[in-house]
């Protein structure tokens, strides 16, 4: 595909299918979240492991309470109590209860459970008002069953998930690493931030903004700045492509005098899969492989780089990490006034914030005024996509969000 220019579909086809998933590794339960499992997982025991009680109450013989009321309580003897993970059982036998706590296990002989606020308790007797609910009782093996499928490969697993996994015997689990991230950032100009700022110079904020969202997906990152220089550069790959598992430039990505990426990527015999999109802002985007590793090219301009980024490098750093569905999460909202590119040959993005009421969230596409400043406030995406050159206030839109 070199040389030529893709379709924003096209290539981001291409980065996914350029791209295989990490290795896995074992992690404890709670250093999982949000992580991507590496094969299917199956309950190891059932839970509960017996039958349990829902409710504070007492266990009885459903068929003796069935017509109690107030006005005609049962009266049975209580023969004790069980608590919560207690190993002592008590049998219910006809005319009698057993007084259970939440998650106690049933007494053998009970068949029900009737809720402490419908009974009376007068020494060792008891006065039941109202029949038991079959409810109340938690059946064994209802949360979760052994062998039961409970996680698939490729899922992302949720605190949730993680719950579900411990009461299913499960105290670790594979999930496919998640990728150390090489980051260079390109230019003369640049001082990283905490540096004397000498005139004419600027910090470096693309790299930071593109770690902050390599952290944000648990990814590891190496921060390095250079000057235009292609042997720097040339150095800087070679070092962090050593060092990394993916590699991403931020800036010198066009064909300027000053842009010297592309040609000295050349030098190092990286396989181009393409460097030039048709979508606004970040057409420089571009993806290859540096010994066999995924390395993307962003453009300098932060409005371009933080696209190039989010349409086709996190995709792609996501899809290294194990996710079925790489990419932003996406929303459907009402476009609150109209947006245009006038180039249906091209997609064209509008960053933009997002207002919540009643129905439809609505998208405000963000005036194209101070490049930072606009970025900073974001908090959604949308696109006028290819095919398309304009969209009327109150379209029907998908948005990507950024929070």
């Amino acid at each position: 595909m070199k040389g030529m220019s893709l379709g924003l579909k096209e290539a981001l086809r291409l980065t996914l299918e350029g791209i295989q998933p990490l290795p896995s590794e074992n992690v404890a339960l709670a250093d999982s979240i949000d992580r991507v499992a590496a094969s299917d997982l199956y309950a190891l025991v059932d839970s509960p492991s017996t039958d349990v009680s829902r409710k504070d109450g007492y266990a009885v013989l459903a068929r003796e309470i069935a017509d109690a009321t107030v006005e005609n309580p049962v009266r049975l003897r209580v023969l004790g109590s069980m608590a919560a993970g207690g190993k002592k059982d008590i049998r219910v036998i006809p005319g009698t209860a057993v007084r259970v706590l939440t998650g106690a296990r049933i007494p053998t002989g009970a068949d029900a459970v009737v809720s402490e606020e419908f009974t009376k308790q007068g020494g060792d007797d008891l006065l039941v008002e109202a029949p038991a609910e079959p409810k109340n009782i938690l059946p064994h093996g209802s949360d979760v069953a052994s062998r039961q499928h409970i996680l698939r490969k490729g899922q992302r697993i949720s605190p949730s998930i993680a719950g579900l996994l411990a009461v299913a015997g499960h105290a670790v689990v594979p999930v496919f690493m998640t990728p150390v991230v090489g980051i260079i950032g390109t230019g003369d100009e640049l001082v990283e931030p905490g540096k004397p700022l000498a005139e004419g110079k600027l910090y470096a904020s693309n790299i930071i903004t593109l770690a902050g969202w390599c952290s944000r997906y648990k990814m590891k990152h190496r921060m390095m700045i250079v000057r235009d220089d292609r042997d720097a550069i040339l150095n800087a790959l070679k070092t962090l492509s050593g060092e990394t598992d993916a590699v991403i430039t931020s800036g010198g990505a066009w064909t300027g005098d000053y842009d010297m990426v592309a040609p000295v990527l050349e030098r190092l015999g990286w396989k181009e899969v393409f460097h030039r999109i048709r979508m606004g802002p970040g057409k420089a985007a571009g993806f290859g492989l540096l010994d066999q590793k995924p390395l993307f090219i962003l453009p300098g301009g932060p409005p371009s780089n933080l696209m190039g980024f989010l349409q086709i490098a996190l995709p792609g750093l996501l899809a290294l990490s194990g996710h079925e569905n790489p990419g932003l999460p996406e929303i459907t909202a009402m476009l609150a006034s109209e947006i245009s590119d006038g180039d249906p040959e091209w997609t064209d993005f509008f960053f933009g914030t997002l207002e919540r009421g009643d129905g439809l969230p609505s998208f405000h596409p963000m005036k194209k005024r101070s490049r930072l400043t606009s970025i900073a406030e974001a908090t959604a995406v949308a696109s006028v996509p290819e095919g398309q050159d304009y969209l009327p206030e109150g379209s029907i839109i998908s948005v990507q969000l950024l929070e």
